[in-house]
């Protein structure tokens, strides 16, 4: 087509920003900048709320937290993220404890691209997120 347009005009787009506000992406840049990111960092709220924010009260005891499983996760995913150059993806596992004496190890992506405003901007998410 010689107007650049393959598929006609836009019908309707989901911007990053309204994933946010729908709570479907949860942004953590201010605390992904501890960790040495410069680019906006949000996370699916599937990986979020299946792993990160999940901690049953046994495992509060135990030291589990909800800032201390985000640690661990942008710490891993700044690792992966280094060692990846040249990709837009980085995959990394990260093991989580369920409950006590379960551990659950999840495949992880970091994926950077384009935001709103074609700026760079990370995602973090499970594999069926992508």
């Amino acid at each position: 087509m010689s107007n650049g347009k393959a598929f006609g005009n836009l019908i309707y787009s989901y911007t990053r920003a309204q994933a946010i506000a729908d709570g479907v992406l949860i942004d953590v840049t201010d605390e992904a900048k501890a960790h040495g990111f410069k680019v906006p960092v949000a996370i699916t709220d599937h990986l979020f709320h299946g792993y990160v924010a999940f901690v049953p009260e046994e495992l509060k005891s135990q030291g589990q937290s909800v800032t201390g499983r985000l640690h661990d996760l942008l710490a891993l995913a700044m690792i992966a993220a280094r060692t990846s150059k040249g990709s837009d993806r980085a995959y990394f596992k990260v093991a989580f404890l369920m409950a006590p004496g379960r551990t659950e190890t999840v495949q992880v992506i970091a994926h950077i691209g384009p935001g709103d405003t074609a700026e760079p901007v990370l995602t973090i998410m499970l594999p069926e997120d992508d």
